[in-house]
Parts: structure tokens; sequence; C-alpha cells
């Protein structure tokens, strides 16, 4: 165990430098990347309650699955202090306070922070959300914490950050369409801008691991066969509502967003088969028998799942969430 952690511990630091290169091109600069004040309404102008009035007319156009989807999106969001207390957790991140890693953590949180201050801004003034069983859900699955399978692993963590930012832009992606449909332009706009900054994101946890690959493919390999055969679970998965118990509500949520082809078991293919590709594990090198093994598992898995996902039935059961009015 000892020398698993150290050795964790040097392909961190050996990959340290190319992230540090990399950092101006995954993070924007502060002072000019948006914020949510630039999309919402300015308590400041004398058309701020017209503005207002605007946007609650547009975001009744908005489908009842469609605002349980955005509102999972939000809490989620909203549960930054567990995934920041999680990232320092990693070998090899919180060794240096002054450190890359934790300059590339607190720098990643500043600015995943402005997704769940914008959503939650908007919703509050939508007129659609009952704020105080929103916020409690929040606050419970901050207290409650995940489980995601990663451990303090700087691979699995990466693996697991490459998926999920991956599947965040998917969603953001798809509530920006499905709300432009439904006539409500602004919130298109600002889901938009956080799936550009979960593409981003992706891109960067994606590059992270592919320089893993360069100096310690199998068990770079052994770390991804293990991710995949737990499955990715999402941020969200403890999710519940006022006297429910953890995770009870989670099932509802994904039922939403499933219905609505927000997320559905064929983007979670269409993912793997992504990183599949982009880190090139058809033609990894250097890898031993057991390595070997992982790869062939995981080359032959999204062939499985897609059979599985195809034989799903769109789930139909309707479930009333305590967060929505009427």
């Amino acid at each position: 165990m000892k020398f698993f952690e150290e050795k964790r511990k040097e392909v961190m630091g050996h990959i340290e430098k190319f992230m540090l290169e990399k950092m101006t091109e995954y993070l924007k600069p502060i002072d000019t990347i948006w914020q949510p004040s630039d999309f919402l309404p300015d308590a400041s102008r004398s058309t701020f309650f017209s503005e207002i009035k605007e946007l609650q007319e547009s975001a009744k156009g908005l489908s009842y699955d469609l605002v349980a989807v955005l509102i999972g999106d939000t809490i989620t969001e909203e549960a930054l202090p567990t995934y920041e207390s999680w990232l320092t957790m990693v070998e090899g991140v919180s060794d240096n306070e002054e450190g890359g890693w934790m300059k590339w953590t607190r720098h990643w949180t500043a600015e995943e922070n402005r997704h769940g201050d914008l959503l939650n801004k908007y919703l509050y003034l939508s007129g659609r959300v009952d704020m105080r069983m929103m916020e409690v859900s929040t606050q419970y699955l901050i207290a409650d914490g995940f489980d995601i399978g990663t451990g303090h692993d700087p691979y699995r963590n990466f693996i697991y950050t490459s998926f999920q930012e991956l599947a965040t832009n998917v969603s953001h992606r798809r509530v920006a369409s499905q709300a432009k449909k439904d006539g409500d332009t602004l919130l298109s706009k600002m889901c938009g801008v956080i799936a550009s900054d979960e593409a981003r994101h992706a891109k960067a946890y994606k590059y992270f691991i592919e320089k893993i690959f360069e100096v310690d493919p199998n068990e770079a390999m052994l770390a991804f066969e293990d991710m995949m055969r737990k499955k990715i679970v999402m941020p969200a998965h403890f999710l519940r509502e006022v006297g429910l118990k953890i995770g009870q509500t989670f099932g509802h949520f994904t039922d939403a967003a499933e219905r609505l082809g927000i997320y559905t078991a064929i983007d979670y293919v269409d993912i793997l088969r992504e990183l599949i590709e982009d880190w090139h594990i058809e033609s990894a090198v250097d890898l031993k028998e057991d390595g070997e093994k992982a790869r062939d598992y995981i080359i032959n898995l999204p062939n499985r799942l897609l059979r599985v996902a195809e034989r799903m039935k769109n789930p139909m059961l309707e479930y009333k969430f305590s967060w929505i009015h009427g």
C-alpha cells in the first residue's frame, strides 16, 4: 500500500507541470469570465421588476419534468463543498497548500461555484420553486456526502471527473435546448454557458488521465476497468427531500431526465466510447497480463451496455416533487 501511494504521488508530481502549462487553456481569467450577474435582472435598474415579470412569464412555459431536472442539476452544482473537500483528499493533491494541484482544485471550484449561484437565483426569481424545500435538499446532499468508489486514488478520481464533466455537459446542453423549445431563451443561454464550462473542464481531466496513461499505463488501465465495473455513479446519488431517506429522490430525478432525453443510458455508453477513443485504449502499450484483460473488458463494455440500454423502457411513472409549486 505504501508503494502504491508513493507511486501515485510520483506520477502526480510528474503530470503537475503539464497541468500548469495548460491551466490557462482549461480555466479562464477571473476578471473576464462570465458571472451570474451578467444574465440576471439588475436590482439597481428601474426595469428590475419588469425584467423579473418577463423571466417569470418565460419560466411558465417550462415542463414539470424540465423544472425538476433543473432543480436536481442546481442542487448537484451547489454541493461543491463536498467535491472540493473530496479532491483535497486525493493522493498528491494537498501535499503542498501552495502547490499546483491545490491551485487547480481551488480555481476549478471557483469556476464551478458560478453554476449553482446562477441557477439558484434563476429558480428563486422564476416563482415556480418552493425554495425552502430545495434548500433543505441541498443541505442534505452536502451533509450526506457521497461515495463514488474512487478512494484517495488520483487515477480513479480523474477517471471519474472526466466522465462526470462530460455527463454534466450533456445534461446542461440538453436542458438549454429544451428550454429554448419551451420559449425560455434566458434559461437556454444560462445552461449553454454552464455546459461550455463543463466541456472545458472535461478536456482538462481527460488530459490529466492521458498523461497518466503515458507513464503508468497498466495501473491506469486497471483503474479504468475498476471504475467501469463499479459503474460511474452521479454526484447526487444520495439526493433526498424532506422526510425521505438518503437517496430516495435520486431515482425520480433521473427518471425525469430520462423521460425528457436530457441524460439517458445511451449517453452513458457514448461517454464511455469517447473516453476509450480519447485515451487510445485499443492501442495502449506496455500492459501486463492483468492490464490486457482490463483493456479487453473495457473495449467490449460499450456494446454490452448498449444492448442493456436499448432494452430499457422509458420511465413513465410521474412523481410529485416537494420542490415544485403546483
